[in-house]
């Protein structure tokens, strides 16, 4: 039987070692509520990524909507529904949670050529109510941080960066989690680290990673001290397991999937358009994606690679301006159009070499035309 090669497959370290972790949580009984691996996990994170105030959340969604519950920018604004500026080329989760939260995202358009937010658009889409901007570092390419900075301080609002894909990024020689009031992690099961389920906030300021460190216990301060409305979003002891065996494995993850994404860049066609990146910023290897010429040439290229049990990922599809959770009725040209093109080729430790070089054959001979 022929091998399914998906978009992705997720690292899945020694058993042996994930065992011990798991032998030692048996031992002390201590599954959850901020036990002791998972204060282990916290301190490694923040030394490995060079970063201060982390928080683990039990999600990455839920990561988003504590920032946003930390940060104040649920409040309504001027009596009216708070607004966040934010990019409809994502994963839905990035505006869902906003909407969860009482907070109205506002859509901007795109660069067309690192299909991140276009910091040129976002202050012609400032109103009263606005409160946050909320950009991504799309596939893991950081944003115009500067620009977004600047125009922050300028309309006094909160940024709140979507870096779930962005794990061990830098930016100029700093981890980009260090930009913004707070950047969110997803620890997915899909994603270059993991717990399984799993995120992380990384708060600029104290104040707010200790605001939050109530929000996700349920409002709880103190043995018989509720100070206010929380909900429970901790990491149990498990996941933390499972995250601290793969941060011991990080840098042979990170080389095995380097390895595999230089082997696509030396095989797939030039002809290809491809996300531009910042030059100032590392790679983590987390994506491959392309842009193919048309919607229907995207669409007979996943035809071939579904013939040949090849399943690449249209992220992110479709442009969320267009969804029917979304109260927008703007069309966004390049978010659109990027959306309907955009083709994440699979990558991960395990992909045989035989297998990229199949997948570029592919793309170069049918998505590759002109």
């Amino acid at each position: 039987m022929k091998e399914i090669i998906p978009v992705t497959k997720p690292y899945l370290p020694s058993r042996e070692k994930l065992n011990k972790y798991i032998d030692g949580i048996y031992e002390r009984n201590w599954l959850t509520n901020n036990g002791p691996l998972v204060q282990e996990l916290t301190k490694r994170l923040e030394e490995y990524l060079g970063v201060e105030n982390l928080l683990l959340i039990s999600n990455g969604t839920l990561a988003l909507q504590i920032a946003y519950r930390a940060l104040g920018i649920n409040e309504p604004a001027n009596g009216k529904p708070a607004e966040a500026i934010t990019t409809p080329f994502t994963f839905v989760a990035t505006s869902s949670s906003l909407k969860w939260e009482g907070v109205n995202p506002v859509f901007v358009d795109i660069d067309k050529d690192t299909w991140n937010l276009d910091p040129e658009l976002i202050e012609e889409a400032i109103t009263p109510q606005t409160r946050a901007i909320v950009p991504v570092h799309v596939f893991g390419n950081p944003c115009d941080v500067e620009a977004i900075h600047e125009i922050a301080e300028r309309h006094q609002l909160k940024v709140i960066y979507d870096a779930a894909h962005a794990f061990g990024v830098n930016y100029r020689n700093e981890s980009v989690l260090k930009w913004g009031d707070a950047a969110t992690l997803s620890f997915h099961a899909t994603k270059v680290f993991h717990t399984i389920e799993g995120g992380a906030i990384v708060f600029k300021h104290k104040k707010d990673l200790e605001k939050a460190k109530a929000l996700i216990n349920f409002g709880i301060t103190g043995p018989d001290q509720i100070s206010e409305l929380g909900i429970n979003a901790k990491m149990s002891e498990f996941n933390a397991a499972m995250g601290l065996c793969v941060l011991d494995d990080i840098i042979h993850v990170f080389q095995d999937r380097k390895e595999r994404y230089e082997r696509y860049m030396g095989r797939l066609s030039s002809r290809l358009e491809r996300q531009c990146l910042n030059e100032h910023s590392s790679l983590n290897y987390s994506y491959i994606p392309i842009l193919l010429d048309e919607e229907n040439v995207l669409k007979d290229t996943l035809e071939v690679f579904s013939d040949n049990d090849i399943y690449p990922r249209r992220y992110f599809y479709p442009s969320l301006n267009n969804i029917d959770i979304s109260s927008s009725c703007l069309t966004l040209p390049i978010s659109e159009s990027v959306s309907s093109r955009v083709l994440c080729l699979p990558i991960y430790s395990t992909l045989k070499a035989e297998d990229i070089d199949g997948i570029s054959n592919i793309v170069n001979s049918v998505g590759g035309r002109l």
